[in-house]
């Protein structure tokens, strides 16, 4: 069984990987990633491990019987090149490390950690202690946290919010989840009214031709001027000029992205948008960093290799 691996990410844990894969593995490391050199080794390949497959890897992999993303999200397989019959897998394993990342950027945005770290490089106190027109910020005790999309990720980061003493509600595509103690559950079509709801909005919905865009100026208009936006889930989900307009005139309060609407090349330099979201001093922006753990990739490693002998 021939299978290459195009993601860098579990390069760390080669050896538990290859421990893992059947006696008659044999490995071919394409790492970095380099669209060239995985389609010159394709042909004869039965798995393709990796995050990007495009339409000509699938029409070079003739062969192939399994596609094996690295994570949770296949929006970036491209299936017009694969037979019906090749198994497109995932894996998950990154819920926790997300919802401490979802939950530790709401209590720096909500009060505002980052505004005062800024100030005291420059020797201001920036605090109510020191200047009464600052308002004192608020704890997550009693806040309201609207969760789009409630998989793997939003119910690991509503038990962190609950220990906190929050309140919680969420929307799904198909109006259904597990009864964990949110407050309410319906489904997409009450999207404004959960926006309206809450203090903070957490997105983790996959991006589908339905979620695409879903969350625009109207919905970010009903999370208001003390609501906080946190994106995990895919960048595009939420409208890229709305966003940035709302935090530029400050029709939110604040956003943490993690996730983005360009990406870069191997070599990790590029801008993460066209739009000059680091001009403004209201967001935390990370490089899709919220779930690369130790934790993370060590499960997502032991699925891989198990999904391989499976097959």
């Amino acid at each position: 069984m021939k299978i290459v691996v195009g993601d860098g990410n579990i390069l760390p844990y080669r050896e538990q990987f290859e421990d893992g894969l059947p006696d008659d593995a044999d490995v071919i490391w394409v790492v970095p990633f380099d669209e060239a050199r995985v389609l010159a080794e394709l042909p004869d390949a039965d798995v393709y491990v990796g995050g990007k497959f495009s339409a000509a890897m699938g029409a070079a992999g003739s062969r192939l019987k399994m596609v094996h993303v690295v994570g949770a999200g296949t929006d970036n397989v491209d299936r017009s090149g694969l037979s019906p019959d090749v198994e497109v897998c995932n894996t998950f394993h990154h819920e926790q490390s997300i919802a401490e990342y979802v939950v530790s950027a709401t209590v720096m945005l909500r009060r505002n950690f980052l505004v005062q770290d800024r100030a005291l490089r420059a020797g201001v106190f920036s605090t109510a202690v020191y200047d009464s027109s600052i308002p004192q910020p608020l704890s997550l005790v009693d806040a309201r946290i609207g969760f789009v999309g409630f998989g793997h990720i939003g119910k690991r980061t509503w038990k962190l919010f609950e220990a906190y003493g929050a309140h919680g509600a969420a929307v799904t595509g198909s109006g259904t989840a597990a009864d964990v103690g949110l407050e309410w559950l319906s489904s997409t079509a009450d999207l404004g009214k959960l926006m309206h709801w809450s203090d903070v909005v957490v997105v983790s919905a996959p991006l589908t031709d339905s979620t695409r865009g879903m969350i625009g100026e109207d919905e970010l208009s009903s999370l208001g001027s003390g609501g906080i936006l946190v994106n995990v889930g895919r960048g595009p989900v939420v409208q890229e000029q709305a966003l940035f307009d709302a935090l530029a005139g400050h029709t939110i309060a604040a956003a943490a992205i993690d996730v983005w609407y360009q990406y870069p090349g191997a070599d990790g330099v590029g801008r993460p948008s066209t739009l000059p979201f680091a001009d403004l001093d209201n967001i935390l922006m990370t490089p899709h960093s919220s779930g690369v753990t130790h934790h993370t990739f060590v499960g997502r490693v032991a699925d891989v290799a198990a999904n391989i002998s499976r097959l």
